[in-house]
């Protein structure tokens, strides 16, 4: 059966790397401006070729203007795009924008690179958040953990995110995202049928907030990420 899994994951990661490679970016180099509708219905083509479905508990803040989500693969990302359209302006690593012509997918749709290695990377960081609220109207998601997590325990929240939150006063939510891992797991190479349930946390608008506030959001994103497996043991 895990003989099974695994040549599933890897005919998976095939299928997205072609879609991707082969619709996705010559759309977006022929009509970028049409950037959220292509990563839109193309984000849920992929995942219904995996065999995935999307369950939503709640509903995204019309106001928010940055989501803090839980990380565990791509197919956050994906299930994030493939359930709104709502022109998303992901936080990557520059190193991703490097990658030869994969690359291209977070530069025509305008996403964030961030420079870990930089000091003065946080404060480009600032400038870009300030500029995809009050100039573009589209919404920071960001990982707060900062890279992809083999666990049920939430790592520990990145100060960046929570600085910016802070400085720009922000609206934000939090997002639990959970069964992406099942449906794709990038750590141990498995893939299987999934619901992918999104859960949107009660937003907040950080300049209203105590000086604890960023640390209550890990630990309510922590709650209802062991309520859910306890409940229904779904994993995240």
């Amino acid at each position: 059966m895990k003989i099974l899994a695994k040549i599933r994951f890897y005919i998976g990661a095939f299928m997205i790397s072609s879609i991707v490679a082969l619709i996705m970016i010559p759309l977006l180099f022929i009509a970028p401006r049409y950037h959220c509708q292509i990563l839109h219905y193309f984000n849920a083509l992929i995942l219904f070729l995996l065999g995935g479905k999307i369950e939503e508990e709640n509903r995204l803040d019309p106001h928010a203007q940055m989501l803090l989500i839980n990380h565990q693969g791509i197919i956050d990302i994906i299930a994030m795009e493939a359930r709104h359209c709502t022109g998303l302006r992901w936080v990557a690593k520059k190193e991703l924008f490097g990658i030869p012509w994969f690359g291209n997918i977070l530069k025509r749709s305008d996403m964030i690179s961030v420079d870990r290695q930089n000091k003065a990377g946080l404060l480009k960081l600032l400038k870009e958040a300030e500029e995809t609220v009050e100039k573009k109207n589209r919404v920071v998601a960001i990982f707060p953990e900062g890279t992809r997590a083999d666990g049920q325990n939430l790592l520990s929240f990145k100060a960046g995110a929570g600085l910016i939150a802070k400085k720009l006063k922000l609206r934000i939510q939090p997002v639990v995202i959970t069964g992406s891992k099942y449906l794709l797991n990038e750590h141990n190479r498995t893939a299987h049928n999934s619901t992918v349930k999104i859960i949107f946390l009660d937003a907040l608008d950080v300049d209203d907030s105590d000086m604890h506030w960023y640390q209550k959001v890990a630990e309510k994103m922590q709650n209802k990420i062991d309520d859910e497996y306890q409940r229904y043991g779904r994993e995240r």
